[in-house]
């Protein structure tokens, strides 16, 4: 704005969204578009890993509005992913690297003498081709292109609060607890050393500070604070810092922070201003369908009220920068934020410099944020081994992250084949693993078997669970769910021994939902869809919360509620049905045509066994709470409700899976039939085609020493049941007929 005292102009900030009305260029097409926009936003769900990768052109005729030669203009890029070239007039400005961080262009010095009101064409170059220079290159996920966030014009005057150091906001605010005080540091970096710097905090009071070497800070003591506490309090400040010069405000920024402490036990986890404060919720891809990355500010909304109803306290912010707005979103609400750069799946020793400038951009941009309480600094990494240049290059990130900020820990997410006497648990402060068992392989108790290991062997570790998960596709089910088989209802089994599992060892620091959405990875073609990671509790549409959803909103939610499972599981062929009912009350009545016919009192979980013989309403009571679900008694089973290559369970009463005393079949360990060469290349070759379906990071994991020997203990017919549609029932024939030709060796 601009504003006039005493016939002296005062030229203040001023921020116009440049978002409509773009032209993009997409190899031969030419079309026009609103920002924020994905190029590969379909394409990218859809499966086949055939995405659009490339460089794509958005382009506008902005026309400036009025400046003066005392103001200096920027376009501030909220993300463009994955490289951004940005042009002026055919002058190349800017090039950035990396899609999910803010970062600005300083237009000033392009705009010559006399066309500050002239029309002007600015060029984006977007690219997400593959490269060894920007991550991520390799995770299982998509990495959709384009200017997927805002675009906006920032004028400023000549002397104005810092725009140029790595998208950061100028002002930075710390505070510490001391007893029953609070000690606020605010500090302000501009442009230059002209004037001073009003600092005020809403509430608390205000200071004028000298700047020296673009540098004004203020320290504000508070007796009493009000504390940010999380989901039950999350109270916020604000601070406001103005340019003075010659007794008038040139400049202003203000940024809202609260006032929190934290630490960890090893032993009892996560601690909020004193006291125990289990950490439980989720992690978060930021893709909604049909528009890929491009989600609007009522989009993420609707996430955050989600998984807000869902009870959660914490969210993982995976696997990189996420939108201020949604930042801004979990200090309303009270989340406890994990936030990450996607330094993932695969290390370019020729990308280490990419790593430490999108964590810089990461730290920096958001440290004011009171729900972030960790920086992560990679994800499954290690995958495909450790070397040295992987260890060096933590160690390096570790010393960033503490020189940007003394305030936070660093923290990492290790897949489960890191051995847990790695060098590499050395490096952060605080650890969580991803761990898959009794899905990828493995049973669940696993899950239960290595993290007592795990605290035994490193009693002085913060360990916690970042990963673990099922895919379900909400439209099978099963009477009797298994592992593999991408039911519903075998996703209720896995998170209901997951909860039993972390609820009963309180060390771990936290707990995150691999997903609460199902997301776009378009190199996964499996449980009966293309394109998309289905372990989300919510689709990718967020149209149907799955019934794991209200097994953790039963768990983590004080909003009562009662949930009957099964409202899509409409056919059923047996005589007495199990009905499922998840609730955070204490007795369920259930009702089947209007007929009582049980009550229970429990927790979280009660199960009902109901004869069936017709079309019947299900009903669970408690108290004024109800759910209804429909089901109906069939002669044949529902075949949609069942992978097809699931529709054989007993391989071995199928003609062509005879096996001959002596020689192989499916029924034998992978690592006795890799005993001979024959056999070995039977193996790798079904291997390869599981991966293919299974999207990079199974690319990524072949050969891990440690997957390996897993594998090597397991029948290759129990891999097959696990992989459910990646092995065709026709490949499961003849992989067994071409065992039974191989005789063991005497």
């Amino acid at each position: 704005m601009q504003v006039v005292k005493k016939g002296v102009v005062i030229f203040m900030r001023r921020v116009l969204l440049l978002n409509d009305n773009w032209t993009l260029k997409k190899e031969e097409k030419i079309e026009t578009v609103n920002l924020p926009h994905c190029y590969n936003a379909i394409d990218g769900q859809d499966g086949g890993n055939d995405y659009y990768r490339g460089t794509c052109i958005y382009s506008k005729k902005i026309e400036l509005p009025e400046v003066s030669e005392n103001e200096k203009l920027y376009i501030e890029f909220g993300a463009v992913n994955s490289s951004a070239d940005v042009y002026l007039n055919g002058e190349h400005l800017s090039h950035h690297d990396g899609g999910y961080s803010k970062f600005r262009v300083n237009i000033t010095d392009s705009l010559h003498k006399g066309s500050r009101n002239e029309e002007m064409l600015l060029e984006v170059y977007v690219n997400n081709a593959e490269n060894n220079t920007v991550y991520p290159q390799r995770a299982d996920f998509t990495f959709y292109g384009g200017i997927y966030r805002d675009v906006q014009l920032i004028i400023v005057p000549k002397e104005h609060f810092d725009l140029d150091y790595y998208g950061a906001p100028g002002i930075e605010v710390a505070s510490e607890l001391l007893g029953e005080k609070a000690v606020i540091t605010v500090r302000t970096i501009t442009n230059g050393n002209q004037g001073k710097v009003k600092i005020t905090i809403d509430g608390v009071g205000s200071k004028i500070v000298e700047i020296t070497n673009n540098v004004a800070t203020a320290i504000f003591k508070l007796e009493h604070p009000h504390l940010w506490h999380g989901r039950k309090d999350p109270y916020l400040y604000q601070a406001t810092a103005e340019l003075i010069i010659t007794d008038k405000a040139v400049d202003s920024v203000s940024t809202r922070f609260g006032i929190r402490d934290f630490h960890f036990d090893k032993e009892k986890g996560f601690y909020l201003n004193g006291s125990s404060y289990p950490l439980r919720g989720v992690s978060r891809h930021q893709d909604n369908f049909e528009v890929g990355n491009a989600i609007t500010k009522e989009m993420q909304k609707e996430d955050m009220e989600l998984i807000a109803d869902m009870g959660a306290n914490t969210i993982r912010l995976a696997h990189y920068q996420h939108d201020q707005y949604f930042y801004d979103l979990c200090d309303e609400y009270g989340m406890i934020i994990w936030a990450e750069i996607p330094y993932i799946t695969q290390h370019m020793s020729t990308a280490n410099e990419n790593t430490a400038t999108q964590l810089t951009e990461l730290i920096v941009q958001n440290y004011n944020h009171p729900s972030i309480i960790c920086w992560g600094l990679s994800n499954e990494i290690t995958v495909a081994g450790v070397t040295e240049d992987i260890i060096n290059n933590h160690y390096r990130l570790n010393a960033l992250a503490h020189k940007l900020d003394k305030t936070r820990p660093t923290a990492m997410a290790n897949a489960f084949m890191l051995e847990i006497d790695s060098e590499v648990l050395d490096i952060p402060d605080i650890l969580s693993y991803n761990l898959y068992y009794g899905w990828y392989m493995g049973e669940l108790i696993d899950n239960d078997e290595w993290f007592d290991h795990f605290h035994e062997q490193n009693p002085d570790k913060v360990i916690g669970l970042a990963e673990y998960g099922a895919d379900a596709n909400y439209e099978l089910h099963s009477i009797k769910p298994e592992k593999g088989d991408y039911s519903e209802e075998y996703q209720c089994l896995y998170h209901e021994h997951m909860l039993r599992m972390f609820e009963a060892r309180p060390y771990i620091w936290s707990t995150h939902v691999w997903n609460m959405f199902d997301f776009g990875a378009d190199g996964r073609d499996e449980g009966g869809k293309h394109g998309l990671n289905q372990k989300g509790l919510v689709s990718i549409d967020r149209k149907v919360k799955k019934d794991a959803y209200y097994l953790y909103k039963a768990y983590l939610s004080d909003q009562p509620f009662v949930h009957v499972c099964g409202s899509r599981y409409v056919d059923r062929t047996e005589e007495v049905t199990s009905v499922k009912v998840y609730s955070n009350q204490s007795e369920i009545v259930l009702y089947v045509d209007g007929q009582e016919v049980a009550s229970q009192t429990g927790e979280k979980i009660f199960q009902f066994e109901v004869p069936i013989s017709d079309d019947h309403i299900i009903t669970a009571r408690s108290e004024a709470m109800t759910d209804v679900i429909r089901i109906r008694k069939v002669s044949e089973p529902n075949e949609t409700y069942r992978l097809a290559s699931a529709s054989v369970h007993n391989w071995f009463d199928e003609p062509g899976m005879e096996y001959k005393i002596g020689y192989f079949s499916i029924q034998d360990k992978l690592g006795d039939i890799k005993q001979i060469a024959e056999g070995k290349a039977i193996v790798d070759h079904m291997m390869s085609t599981m991966r293919a379906s299974r999207g990079d990071v199974a690319e990524a994991a072949a050969g891990n020493a440690v997957i390996e020997k897993m594998l090597e203990q397991m029948t290759l017919e129990a891999l097959i049941k696990q992989a459910g549609d990646a092995v065709k029932p026709e490949m499961v024939v003849q992989l067994n007929q071409a065992l039974c030709q191989l005789k063991k060796p005497e």
